[in-house]
């Protein structure tokens, strides 16, 4: 079975940082795409930043020359370096990949279980 882990979401202050990192596991033929989503409460989701298979990344405006996204691609992990956090960063954090499975060679969509971020003034 095909799945992404997340981990180090936190409490942290105004200022601080946080590294959130997220493995894919299981028989993957081909990942695409990696990214991190946030949701914050009574918003949409919106997307964080993205990766994709050759390394070309873009952020949102809200968050550029604050995070950086980088892939260890022999691992299948994907990670988020938050920098400067603000309290408008306060949310649920969503890892994201394009991956085609072993057991049916097609590209689905597949998504984390989010790990609380929450940034304190």
């Amino acid at each position: 079975q095909v799945q992404l882990v997340e981990s180090g979401g936190g409490l942290v202050q105004t200022g601080g940082s946080l590294r959130l990192s997220c493995a894919a596991s299981g028989s993957i033929f081909v990942i695409n795409d990696m990214a991190w989503y946030r949701q914050a409460p009574g918003k949409q989701r919106e997307l964080v930043a993205r990766v994709d298979e050759v390394g070309s990344v873009d952020y949102a405006d809200s968050v550029n020359g604050r995070f950086s996204i980088s892939r260890g691609y022999a691992e299948n992990t994907v990670y988020l370096q938050m920098n400067s956090l603000i309290p408008e960063d306060t949310a649920v954090y969503y890892c994201y990949a394009e991956m085609a499975p072993y057991s049916d060679y097609r590209v689905h969509d597949y998504w984390g279980q989010g790990t609380q971020v929450t940034v304190s003034s």
